[in-house]
């Protein structure tokens, strides 16, 4: 055999097994040393191909497709600084635990460290950031080297999608020429290839390790249900169940998929960030006993809160068998399904729905709601908490909603209230970085059809690139601007005091014209002067791109947002000094 057909069926043997894996999604960028791999993902029927120029780009479209999907999504490049390139999203993926199949094409050894262009050392490139790496042998003729690259292919997949899930990386040396033989196509009337299957059983626990946990919790009353970021089909149902039994609130984090849904709202607190501000009265709502699933949640107030709860029961709940305890207070690491440990420890409990402990936590949830809902409505002018009460009431039932990360995220949490409506809410709160975030809306948008990017002006300019995505393949994406003309969060930390510098270093102001960049990319630009033409703007939105951009005033947001903090405090003092009484 010819050295392209030894190659051609190599590799075709490869992505065969993808197919045969349920892979179906693949984010390429262009380049040389790629061909074949690119070529031959084209002309197998079951891959969808979206093309991407620029490689960053590429990898955090890539995230934010597998993200919405819940599947691996393969993503491949050329050689050289084009890997390096996809590093903060395979950073991304690997701490927010998202599946991802990373193919780097690279030089054959003879052209590694001799000089040879476009070369860099791809060896285990990503570090500690992968699940798994490969370093691939050069294509071969045998069925031994056909059996091994198709073992490859299942490994690759099953262990991406093993708990917890995240990237791999298998790095693919080729010799020239690498133009792959399609004629016939090596894929045209071929016997389907058997997945290689993968049995793996529910982690859960004993039923005697859970009665330890159920027995230190039917002891206390003052407990908390803390529930970070996750996207787990099922969990609410399970955990609202739990919160029953125990009589524990659950505080939930907007990325936790608990704020909006079917399932019932009365035992979810959501404005425990506000309620937590002020630490004359948070001292009040310290817990017994936590119970924490899924990531760190984005609230502040609440990482200082189980900090400062030294002697608490801490249960950690990871079905990932990660350790997530930034807080360093856990007392107790559980290594368990989330659902399947819900659903036990409920039925180790005897029901305490309605506890003095979660009447109280109840009635200042509800207090903070009134607070939150008075103040916003009651603002004439742009207001960054208002236009996220203002996006949540016109976003349709079923939609997504991705979320910005630094300011964006921070007033999705304080300011978006529990709903019945089903509104999936993602984000990138692995690394938390303000990078790739245009991108991965648009990789979500490509998975759900139409998705809605709440996004600061920093994170938008930091990723305009990732407009071409939604241009090239026609996708629909409704972004929200905020732009506050710089980095507003910064406005709420002590930088602030330091005037003298603070615009320098901390609100670097950029004075740009989006609209210019929105057209250039094939958007429809809107900027509304009032809330009425805000309103009108969300609600005429059919489909593709669009830009609406809301200009806000960093120095007034930080007054709105601690007006309401206070008014938020002030009410709690009132409802502890009434219950003294």
């Amino acid at each position: 055999m010819e050295h392209q057909e030894i190659m051609t069926t190599y590799l075709a043997a490869f992505i065969r097994q993808l197919s045969a894996m349920g892979i179906r999604y693949a984010v390429v960028s262009p380049g040389s040393r790629s061909t074949p791999i690119a070529m031959l993902l084209a002309e197998h029927p079951d891959f969808q191909i979206y093309m991407d120029i620029d490689e960053r780009s590429a990898a955090f479209f890539a995230l934010g497709l597998a993200k919405e999907k819940r599947k691996p999504v393969v993503l491949l490049c050329t050689s050289g600084t084009a890997a390096a390139n996809y590093y903060p999203a395979v950073a991304e993926a690997n701490i927010s635990r998202v599946p991802l199949i990373v193919l780097t094409a690279d030089r054959p050894h003879e052209l590694r460290n001799v000089g040879a262009p476009q070369a860099i050392d791809q060896i285990r490139l990503y570090g500690t950031h992968v699940k798994w790496f490969e370093e691939m042998p050069l294509p071969e003729a045998g069925e031994e080297m056909l059996q091994f690259v198709r073992q490859t292919a299942a490994r690759a997949v099953v262990t991406s999608l093993q708990q917890p899930a995240g990237p791999v990386h298998l790095n693919f040396p080729l010799r020239e020429p690498l133009v792959p033989v399609l004629k016939p196509s090596p894929f045209a009337g071929e016997v389907p290839v058997a997945a290689i299957e993968n049995f793996s059983g529910t982690l859960q626990l004993s039923e005697e390790t859970v009665e330890i946990a159920a027995k230190e919790i039917r002891e206390k009353d003052r407990g908390l249900i803390i529930c970070g970021p996750m996207d787990i089909p099922g969990f609410a149902e399970a955990v609202v169940a739990l919160s029953e039994k125990t009589g524990y609130p659950v505080l939930a984090d907007p990325l936790s998929q608990l704020r909006s849904g079917r399932h019932g709202k009365e035992r979810i607190i959501e404005n425990y960030d506000s309620l937590l501000k002020d630490p004359k009265w948070s001292g009040r709502l310290a817990p017994d006993v936590v119970i924490r699933f899924g990531a760190m949640p984005v609230s502040k107030p609440l990482t200082l809160l189980l900090k400062k709860v030294k002697t608490a029961a801490h249960y950690i709940v990871d079905g990932g068998n990660g350790w997530r305890d930034p807080v360093k207070r856990g007392t107790t690491v559980v290594y368990s399904d989330e659902i399947e440990f819900c659903k036990k420890l409920s039925n180790a409990i005897v029901m305490n729905p309605f506890s003095e402990w979660f009447a109280m936590w109840r009635k200042l949830n509800q207090q903070a709601r009134q607070i939150v809902t008075a103040s916003l409505e009651a603002e004439e002018t742009f207001d960054e908490g208002k236009t996220v009460t203002e996006l949540a009431a016109a976003l349709p039932d079923g939609s997504t909603l991705f979320v910005g990360n630094s300011m964006p995220i921070r007033d999705v949490d304080t300011f978006f209230q529990a709903t019945d409506k089903k509104i999936r809410i993602l984000a990138n709160r692995g690394a938390n970085g303000i990078d790739g975030v245009v991108s991965s809306a648009a990789g979500v948008s490509a998975g759900c059809g139409k998705a809605f990017l709440l996004i600061g002006d920093l994170s938008f300019f930091h990723d305009l690139n990732g407009l071409l995505m939604t241009k090239m393949h026609k996708l629909n994406l409704c972004v929200i601007l905020i732009n506050n003309n710089g980095g507003g969060i910064f406005s709420f930390l002590p930088q602030a005091d330091e005037p003298e510098k603070f615009e320098q270093l901390f609100g670097t102001p950029t004075d740009l014209a989006f609209e210019y960049a929105v057209k250039m990319y094939g958007g429809s630009y809107v900027q509304p002067q009032n809330w009425d033409q805000f309103r009108a703007a969300l609600s005429a939105y059919k489909g593709g791109l669009q830009v609406i951009e809301v200009r806000t005033n960093r120095a007034k947001n930080v007054e709105s947002h601690r007006k309401i903090w206070l008014q938020v405090s002030r009410e709690m003092e009132r409802y502890f000094q009434g219950e003294q009484q």
